[in-house]
């Protein structure tokens, strides 16, 4: 790559989403290189990568042991023995061990060398976020001119470099250009480090981060990464990693650059693609212009040069005596273009922002997808029942076969394309066309029919309208599919049953109690739990494939918070991509995925009325085989899915217990009477702590509301209870007594 040298304050900088994989040390340092690669190839003179990219975020308890620490400075150097730093200033995210502290850091190197080590400052605690458990906030006095660290010995004796600057610091390159670090939740916190950098004449931020996918959570994040320079001014980079790196959380990409509050470039949210890189050209005149032209900008600026006793607070590494460091040089791209600064005037670029159906079903397919190939499995079994629920899973895998045939075909040599065909077993030449070209699917309906499995689980007691939409769902996503009867083998456990005891229950239409009633319908929501994990094992068999199957359960976040769900059923599978999805979020998917994808029959399923189908079919006279079920799930559960969000959303995210609770319906649901809403609050909380147990045991599942239950790692209660709430629901009916007599 040639570079021609002049007076200039042009740069080019670039950043990346980047698909880690905790403890996936040789993976993720080859699609850290690529990255830096490709941000060279572009032009760019500095490259920024997520937060914690070398080890991956979610190792979790294992930033606790030595080894992850010395396997990223085994990464690093052999990212400095391969060239990745070469021209180019990379801003790494590492965690650091230093003076016996563990702290997660930024790391920027250029020409094999170590700059500056930034370590954060505010750690993330909240929801999923466990930092402080691993890692120790950086404490400095504002006078502190950093520390020194000692590099390792493998930096030591490889490259020549004995220590590196350690501390809240910036780095001013051989040219003037000053570049400094802001680490995920530094961004969100209210005295963000971004303000004091741009006070102190920062140009360029870059943000290394690890942030999660969230319904409806991405313009909250796109408003702080453009507020961040519309206020200060200067350029602003986001990275992010972007995919499954091993647990319930999908890290959702959308890598940004803005310059003065204008956004230049976007990476996608949802892709199947581990690495994507996007660049930006930028006139730093730009940024030094508009700071000048604030004058409040300018008055806190100065304020902000020195202390009271005169002296300057500025922390800098200073690279003046490296020619060599320099960010404001034009390099030419690979393809022999000289990049052009972007024209602010114009405005930027149109953000893409996803409407929340579209999230519901494109989040969970990337996460099926890194799932899939990363586990090795041949394939997904989803019992489909032909309800909401599990059609809505049906719909999620079918947009994963999509989007991994899109790209597949787009570069049939390109990773994407090699990892399908190994989960679809078409690796060998026996798979190669005519012509020699490698093989792919021609649609996503030929993927899905080698990776999908379905089966209509039916009994006497289901509906022939639910196995009709079952079997005409798996035709059009192309699901290998089948349907059976499961009836012999509830026979058969009921004979054990008889024979025991010699007693045979009754479903409580027929004269029976609800305790037999509910072990009735259990048993045979139990039961297809253990034909589900049956034939997952044994159909790739049955089909001449190796390999096994991954169980996709299908219960929603409404049902897991009211506990309306069999233990050990069908939701008690390997993962579950909604369970952190609200019902009526879902029906809107179904809708959208059905005009997105043609699939008429999700339209269908979307207006059927939820319904278990356990309980025997009380036919009128007149509705026949395809008569609905009876049985519906918001009559068993004595409230509607819509009351369960607002119970959802007001117990975790509102942080309300039942009397808070109460308060805020009484006026949110003023058309009830007090005694009314009392009611409600009070039968939600007493299935809601019966149930709390089944959490213990939830399928892990996709993370996607902020209300989910999962008691494993987001939701920490207990789930042992006094249902009775004694104190609470007394506190409720004192204060519908006092109402009543007031009238």
């Amino acid at each position: 790559m040639s570079t021609y040298t002049s007076s200039s304050s042009i740069v080019t900088v670039s950043t990346c989403n980047l698909n880690q994989w905790a403890l996936d040390f040789t993976g993720n340092t080859n699609r850290i290189y690529q990255s830096c690669i490709l941000s060279r190839q572009a032009g760019a003179s500095y490259r920024l990568g997520p937060e914690l990219e070398i080890c991956g975020y979610g190792c979790e308890d294992h930033f606790l042991e030595s080894d992850t620490f010395d396997h990223c400075w085994e990464s690093l150097a052999e990212l400095f023995e391969r060239g990745a730093t070469d021209g180019i200033l990379c801003d790494f995210g590492m965690p650091i061990l230093h003076g016996g502290v563990r702290y997660n850091c930024r790391v920027l190197c250029r020409d094999r060398k170590v700059l500056l080590i930034r370590p954060k400052t505010s750690m993330a605690d909240n929801g999923n976020y466990r930092e402080s458990r691993y890692f120790t906030a950086y404490k400095t006095s504002e006078s502190s001119q950093g520390e020194t660290f000692l590099l390792p010995s493998i930096m030591r004796d490889s490259f020549n470099q004995r220590t590196a600057p350690f501390g809240i610091m910036y780095l001013q390159t051989y040219d003037g250009v000053t570049v400094g670090c802001e680490s995920c939740e530094e961004l969100w916190t209210p005295k963000s480090s971004h303000i004091d950098m741009a006070l102190n004449g920062v140009d360029i931020v870059g943000n290394g981060s690890g942030s999660h996918h969230e319904l409806r959570k991405l313009h909250t994040r796109l408003d702080l990464v453009r507020s961040a320079t519309s206020k200060c001014g200067g350029v602003y980079l986001y990275a992010n990693q972007r995919g499954c790196d091993g647990g319930r959380l999908y890290f959702d990409g959308c890598s940004m650059i803005v310059c003065n509050g204008i956004v230049l470039a976007q990476a996608p949210q949802f892709d199947v693609k581990d690495v994507h890189v996007i660049t930006a050209t930028i006139d730093l005149d730009d940024v030094r212009s508009y700071r000048a032209s604030i004058p409040s900008f300018g008055i806190q600026a100065a304020e902000a040069y020195c202390d009271d006793s005169g002296a300057s607070k500025r922390r800098y590494v200073s690279c003046e005596n490296d020619e060599n460091v320099t960010l404001a040089e034009r390099k030419v791209t690979k393809d022999g273009i000289v990049p052009k600064p972007s024209d602010l005037m114009e405005g930027g670029i149109k953000l893409r922002i996803h409407d929340a159906e579209e999230e519901c079903c494109l989040g969970p397919a990337c996460w099926l997808w890194d799932f899939l190939r990363r586990s090795g499995a041949a394939g997904f079994f989803l019992p489909l029942s032909g309800g909401a629920d599990s059609s809505a899973v049906c719909a999620i895998v079918g947009a994963m076969c999509v989007m991994v045939t899109k790209a597949a075909q787009e570069d049939p040599t390109g990773e994407v394309a090699k990892e399908c065909r190994r989960v679809c077993r078409k690796e060998s030449d026996d798979y190669h066309c005519d012509d020699n070209c490698l093989w792919v699917p021609s649609t996503p309906q030929e993927m899905a029919d080698l990776v999908l499995h379905t089966m209509f689980m039916g009994t006497e007691n289901s509906s022939e309208a639910t196995d009709s939409r079952a079997r005409r769902l798996g035709k059009a996503i192309g699901s290998y599919h089948l349907s059976i009867k499961i009836d012999p083998i509830v026979t058969a456990i009921l004979g054990v049953f008889q024979l025991a005891t010699g007693q045979m229950p009754r479903f409580s239409s027929r004269g029976g109690t609800m305790s037999e009633d509910l072990a009735l319908q259990n048993i045979q929501a139990r039961l297809r739990m253990v034909v589900a994990y049956l034939f997952a094992q044994l159909l790739p068999w049955v089909r001449g494939r190796s390999g096994f199957l991954l169980v996709l359960g299908s219960a929603n976040v409404d049902e897991g918070l009211r506990g309306y769900m069999t233990k050990y059923d069908c939701s008690s599978a390997d993962l579950n991509p909604i369970g952190a999805i609200s019902k009526l979020d879902l029906k809107r998917m179904l809708h959208w995925a059905a005009k997105t994808y043609g699939h008429d029959v999700l339209e269908e399923i979307a207006g059927a009325p939820p319904t278990a189908e356990l309980r025997p079919i009380e036919n009128d006279g007149g509705g026949g085989g395809e008569a609905e079920h009876t049985q519906t799930d918001e009559e068993d559960m004595g409230m509607s899915y819509a009351e369960l969000g607002y119970y959802g959303r007001l117990r975790k995210i509102s942080r309300c217990g039942p009397v808070s609770m109460f308060r805020k319906l009484t006026v949110t649901w003023s058309h009830l009477s007090l005694q009314e809403v009392a009611d409600k609050v009070k039968r939600f909380f007493f299935y809601y702590s019966i149930n709390r147990h089944k959490m213990c045991t939830v399928t892990p599942a996709y993370h996607a509301e902020a209300y989910s239950p999962d008691d494993n790692r987001f939701d920490l209660r207990q789930f042992l209870y006094n249902t009775r709430w004694t104190r609470q629901f007394a506190v409720i009916d004192s204060i519908v007594e006092a109402s009543e007599k007031s009238k």
